[in-house]
């Protein structure tokens, strides 16, 4: 039993990739545009527990030794396991939502692997009662008869009204992905969500160059949580994308991708 998680290589091998940490409840695929963007450069995409290719998160906790209890922590350690793995001792870990608060627990706890940091469409801050009963809702949902169908209301909230307006595609695409979401990450992932502490700390003592990136439109991340963490952070770049909303990656890939583009670029300086 193996606590990897699923990665796929992209572009040149190098030893300081750009690993790149989906939304919930997506996979990898959700950058597949931006990666397009970001051929000549050394790319890593991962699949979280219990999406994609990877394992279950029982088998994560267990290959780990940790609780069984959803955490992102967890999570966290089995990044930073299958970075390490596959050969890489640094890198530029860029999370967009639940791939941001992943990213939050490994500067937290691995801060050692980080070159730099992307925190797109995030918050450092834990969840108000009210979003921590929702989520918790949400998964006693997905576990039972709902099934995936217990996050199909997500399509209004995590794209823009640009895309709503005038994007078929892209949300016939989400749509898609959010009913092949499996159920038993959609539970384990909110679970593990709901508990998360604040991590602003954590970004005060990084000492990297950041990223902190957000749709104009994003109605779950918000610009008082963007600025928050920019203001935390030592050596940052914040970004607002026109005409996206929380996916900003799926929305608007072509902005995303020049934004991760500078990150790697500004890491990679002596």
């Amino acid at each position: 039993m193996s606590a990897r998680l699923s990665l796929t290589r992209h572009g040149p091998d190098d030893p300081m990739p750009l690993v790149l940490l989906h939304a919930f409840p997506l996979d990898r695929r959700m950058w597949d545009d931006v990666v397009a963007d970001l051929g000549d450069l050394p790319v890593l995409t991962l699949d979280a527990a219990g999406f994609g290719d990877s394992p279950s998160p029982r088998e994560l906790a267990e290959s780990l030794g940790r609780p069984l209890k959803p955490s992102l922590s967890s999570y966290a350690d089995a990044v930073a396991l299958t970075l390490r793995d596959a050969g890489v001792d640094r890198a530029v870990v860029a999370g967009l939502s639940m791939g941001g608060y992943a990213a939050l627990a490994l500067a937290e706890r691995h801060a050692e692997l980080l070159a730099g940091i992307g925190l797109l469409d995030t918050r450092a801050a834990a969840d108000s009662d009210t979003v921590r009963a929702h989520r918790t809702h949400v998964a006693e949902q997905a576990a039972g008869p709902m099934g995936a169908r217990a996050v199909a209301p997500m399509l209004d909230q995590v794209l823009g009204a640009t895309s709503h307006a005038e994007r078929p595609d892209v949300v016939e695409k989400v749509r898609a992905w959010l009913a092949e979401a499996p159920p038993s990450g959609i539970a384990w992932a909110q679970r593990a969500m709901a508990t998360r502490p604040d991590r602003l700390a954590a970004l005060e003592r990084l000492e990297v160059p950041a990223l902190v990136l957000r749709g104009a439109e994003d109605a779950q991340s918000s610009q008082e949580d963007a600025e928050a963490m920019a203001a935390a952070l030592r050596d940052v770049e914040l970004v607002v994308v026109p005409r996206a909303g929380h996916l900003s990656a799926v929305e608007q890939p072509h902005e995303v991708a020049a934004a991760l583009r500078r990150l790697h670029e500004r890491c990679r300086r002596p």
